[in-house]
C-alpha cells in the first residue's frame, strides 16, 4: 500500500468547499444559474402541452387524427385542412417555438456560471461524503504482498476501522478524540516509520512497556509464552499461486525472471513445506506460518543487530508511545524485526474484514468468495 489518497482527495475537497462556500454566500453564480428563466420555461411548457392538446383535439373534430395511434404530429398535412385546423396548428407550432426559445436561454445563463462553480456544487458534497467515510469511519486497503498469510493474501481487499484507535485529522494525523487503544494481536494498518508514504499491515505482538522476546520458536511476551500448537492447514491453491508476483526481467535477452506459471510453481513448492502454529495472543487466535528450513535463509537485521532465523534467539522492550509488530508470515515478513518500533501516531486503523479479493492483472475480475472477518 504505496499511495496515501488522502493526499489527492483532501485538498480537492478543500478546495471546492472553499469555491463552494464562497458561491453560496457571496458570488451566488450557481443561485442564478439554478433559477433564471425558470418561471418562463414553465410557463413556456404549459403552454405547449395546451397548445398540443387543443389541436389534437381540432384534428380529432374534422377526422384528421386518432388518439390511440401512433400518428406523427409533424407529418400531417393541413394545407387543405379547415381554416380551425389551420389556426389550432399555428398556435402549436409557435408554442413549440417558444419553448425551444426559453430552453436556449435558460442554456446560456447556466453557461456563465463558472465551470469551477458547477464543479463545486456538483462534487463538494459527495467528496465531503467520502472524506469523513475514509477519515474518520473506514477506509478500504488493497494487501500487496504475501508477509500477512494466511490471514491476508496478495490482492485481499480489508476494509479498516478508522476510529477504533482515536479520531485523527487526515494528512496531519494529530488525534482529536481518544476512542480505544490498541490491544495485543490486533491486525493494523499504519504508516512505516521509515518512509510515512508507504501503509504496512501486520499484527501487533507488543504494546508500550512490553518485553518481546524470541527463543527457538517459541515467542514470548513479558515472559509468558503465546500459546503455540503446530496443526495441519490445507491452504486455497488459487491464493497460494499468488504468493509469489510475475517480475520482468530487465534483461533484454530473457523475457521473465519469474513467468506467471513459474510464480505459481514456486509458490505451490514453498507451500508444499510451510509449517502452521495456531497461536493466541490477547483476543485473537490465528496462524503462524514458518517455512521448510532448507528453504529458510538467515537474514541479518540491523535493528537487532544479529540475524534472524527460526532457532535463534532475540528479545527487545518496547518504548512508551510505540508498538512492536510481526507478520504471521514469519520468514517472509519484512517487520519490527527488521526496522523498530511503530509510532502510536503512525497507527491508521485495526483492519477487521476482508471485504473483496481481485488477482493480479487488470483482465482478472474481483471475487467475494473469500470474504471473511480478521482475527
Amino acid at each position: 500500500m504505496d499511495f496515501d489518497f488522502n493526499l489527492i482527495l483532501v485538498p480537492v475537497t478543500l478546495i471546492l468547499g472553499v469555491i463552494w462556500l464562497l458561491d453560496k454566500l457571496w458570488l451566488k453564480q450557481h443561485k442564478k444559474a439554478k433559477t433564471s428563466n425558470s418561471k418562463e420555461l414553465q410557463a413556456a411548457q404549459d403552454n405547449l402541452a395546451n397548445k398540443k392538446a387543443a389541436y389534437i383535439q381540432t384534428l380529432s373534430e374534422h377526422n384528421m387524427f386518432h388518439e390511440n395511434s401512433d400518428q406523427d404530429l409533424e407529418t400531417i398535412n393541413v394545407i387543405d385542412a379547415p381554416m380551425p385546423v389551420k389556426q389550432a396548428e399555428r398556435e402549436y407550432r409557435e408554442a413549440k417555438r417558444l419553448a425551444n426559445q426559453s430552453i436556449s436561454q435558460k442554456s446560456t445563463q447556466s453557461s456563465k456560471e463558472h465551470f469551477l462553480i458547477r464543479w463545486a456544487h456538483d462534487y463538494f458534497p459527495v467528496l465531503a461524503i467520502v472524506l469523513v467515510v475514509r477519515s474518520f469511519i473506514v477506509e478500504p486497503f488493497n494487501i500487496p504482498s504475501s508477509s500477512m498469510v494466511p490471514t491476508l493474501y496478495t490482492g485481499d481487499f480489508v476494509a479498516v476501522n478508522k476510529y477504533a484507535y482515536g479520531i485523527r485529522l487526515p494528512l496531519t494525523y494529530n488525534k482529536v478524540i481518544n476512542v480505544g487503544e490498541p490491544q495485543h494481536g490486533d491486525v493494523v494498518v499504519f504508516r512505516y516509520p521509515e518512509n510515512p508514504k508507504i501503509y504496512y499491515i501486520k499484527r501487533i505482538i507488543g504494546l508500550p512497556g512490553d518485553e518481546v522476546s524470541f527463543n527457538k520458536g517459541q515467542l514470548s511476551v513479558n515472559g509468558q509464552p503465546v500459546p503455540s500448537e503446530q496443526v495441519e492447514f490445507t491452504a486455497d491453491e488459487a491464493l497460494t499461486n499468488q504468493l509469489y508476483t510475475p517480475v520482468k526481467s530487465s534483461d533484454p535477452s530473457r523475457e521473465w525472471d519469474l513467468s506467471p506459471e513459474n510464480a505459481a510453481m514456486v509458490a505451490q513448492s514453498e507451500e508444499s513445506g510451510a509449517r502452521y502454529f495456531q497461536e493466541k495472543l490477547g483476543e485473537h487466535t490465528y496462524l503462524r506460518r514458518y517455512l521448510s528450513p532448507d528453504l529458510v535463509r538467515a537474514e541479518y537485521s540491523d535493528f537487532l543487530q544479529q540475524p534472524i532465523e527460526y532457532d535463534g534467539s532475540w528479545s527487545v522492550k518496547v518504548p512508551e508511545g510505540n508498538y512492536f509488530v510481526m507478520g504471521d508470515n514469519s520468514d517472509r515478513s519484512e517487520d519490527g524485526r527488521y526496522w523498530g518500533y511503530v509510532p502510536d501516531e503512525n497507527l491508521a486503523g485495526k483492519a477487521v474484514y476482508v471485504w473483496m479479493h481481485k488477482k493480479p492483472g487488470l483482465s482478472n475480475l474481483p471475487t467475494f468468495s473469500h470474504n471473511r472477518a480478521i482475527d
